[in-house]
This record gives structure tokens, sequence and C-alpha cells, in this order.
């Protein structure tokens, strides 16, 4: 429920911020440009607000508890490591923190560089070997120094342009043609109009998903490569391998799991964030 309450929150706030910014700049959506400028604002607007909202999100939603002093080894060594690789690729100090799940998984997020979260689940942490954590955090602090998230943001406010701005063209010319062929000439009535809307949203939705699927796929192997560089391409591998022997991940929210280690899977590779463990491994071995 708390999870539920945060999201709903978070939307609703995105749409005050939205339509406050149209009032102010008198966006009439009636015209082509008003659309586009409406299309841009909530596409783009959702975007950088989820990504500047990102850090906060991940702890509340995940339950992350960040580490500020030790308490054991353990997490004195995790920050060491997180420390001594931010100094290598040259980034500030993320903040390291642990979350309560069984899933061998981590996550990087945060709106830049030098103002990240790098988390890793319980079951990772006690569930694999120090070689094979270093990978994965190595695999996560990569994702921070190459700015996937801004990248990433600014993909999905491109694709959620796209299909705020397509569905409305094209249901805007479903509704003239209803309207010149229709006797009265009321076109589809406002209820038709927007299940109209609705349906285009959600087919040129997939499309959007598979683009942003596929630059998200891109950046794994990226991820992936700066790991290698960091700790060691054989740790890599090893981390890599033993993802594939624990349990399905399914803990993490969609807004969270295209930055972790590991991806939901996915009967269409199409629609997946990370690509095929197997494959990712191939690479490597290839590289």
């Amino acid at each position: 429920m708390k999870r539920i309450f945060l999201l709903i929150a978070t939307n609703m706030a995105i749409l005050l911020v939205a339509s406050i910014v149209m009032s102010i700049l008198g966006v009439n959506t009636s015209t082509m440009g008003g659309l586009l400028v409406f299309a841009a604002i909530f596409g783009f607007g959702g975007a950088f607000i989820s990504l500047a909202i990102s850090k906060w999100m991940a702890k509340k939603t995940m339950g992350c508890e960040v580490i500020t002093t030790p308490r054991d080894n353990t997490e004195r060594w995790l920050v060491e490591t997180v420390a001594r690789q931010a100094e290598k690729v040259g980034i500030k100090m993320p903040e390291v923190a642990i979350y309560q799940s069984p899933e061998l998984n981590a996550f990087a997020t945060g709106p830049s560089k030098d103002n990240s979260l790098v988390a890793v689940s319980s079951g990772l942490l006690y569930g694999m070997s120090q070689d094979e954590i270093e990978a994965v955090l190595a695999h996560e602090v990569s994702h921070v120094a190459n700015g996937d998230m801004v990248t990433l943001t600014l993909i999905q406010g491109v694709v959620n342009t796209f299909v705020i701005f397509a569905a409305r063209v094209v249901a805007g010319i479903i509704d003239n043609f209803v309207s010149s062929n229709d006797e009265e000439g009321e076109g589809l009535g406002m209820f038709a109009y927007m299940a109209v809307v609705f349906v285009l949203d959600m087919l040129f939705g997939i499309l959007a998903s598979m683009i942003v699927a596929y630059f998200s796929r891109i950046r794994e192997y990226r991820a992936d490569e700066g790991a290698a560089r960091l700790a060691g391409k054989e740790k890599m591998i090893a981390a890599l391998d033993r993802l594939r022997q624990g349990p399905e991940t399914g803990a993490m929210p969609a807004s969270m799991s295209a930055f972790g280690i590991n991806g939901k899977k996915s009967m269409a590779e199409l629609l997946m964030s990370h690509p095929p463990l197997e494959k990712r491994i191939a690479a490597l071995r290839a590289h």
C-alpha cells in the first residue's frame, strides 16, 4: 500500500506541476503547436521530475537503509569498495544502502553523477562472494559514471512526447473523418474520443517501450564493460553466472529495475531492459 500511495502521489504532483506550467505559458492544445508543447511538458516534465526524486523514491519504496556508520566488517567493506571505485571513475562518493530482499540484485539511481545512490539487496550481500559483489558494485558505479540515469531520462522524455502527441493527432484525424461522414457532423464525441486516445496511448506506448528497452540493453553492456575494467573481467563473468543461478527477480519496481544488475525476464526480448545473462556473459568473453 505504501508503494502504491507514493506512486499515486508522485503522478498527481507531476500532473499538478505540468498543469501550472501550461497555465503560465498560456498553452492552447487545440493548435498543433500547442499540442506539441503540451506533449513535451508532460513527456519531459514527468521524466525529469521522476529523475529529480529518484533517490528519495528508491529509499522509500525499497526500504533502503543508508549506511552512515558501518556496523560490521561487511558494511565497512561495502562502503570502502564503492568509495574506491568512485574515486577511480572520478565521481563523488554515492550513498551506499542495503534493502531487505532475498533476490540477488542491486541498483543505482540519482539525479546526477555526483548525487547518486548505490543499493544492494540483503540476498546479494550474503549470497555472493566478495569478488562477485565487487563486480556488481562496479557495474552500478559504472552506470553512475556513464550518466545512464540522465541519458535514459532524456530518451524517456522524447518517447513520452511522441506517444502523447501522436496519439492525439491520430485521434483528431479519426474524429475529423467520422465528423465528415456524419450527417450531423458531431464526430466521435468526448467519451469516444478519450477512449480512442487511451487505446492509441497504449499502442504507441508499447512501441515506445521497445525503443527505451533497446537503449537500456545497450547501456547494460557498457556497464558490464566498465565493471570488467574496475573489478576484472573474470569477476564480472562470475557475478553474472551467479545471477543465473539465483531466484528470479520481482521485488524491485520497474523504475528501479532498469538500473538493477539483473532485470526481469520477459517473453519478448524487445521489451527487456536487460539483455539475457547468457548474452552478457558471451559479450564479456568476446570483449
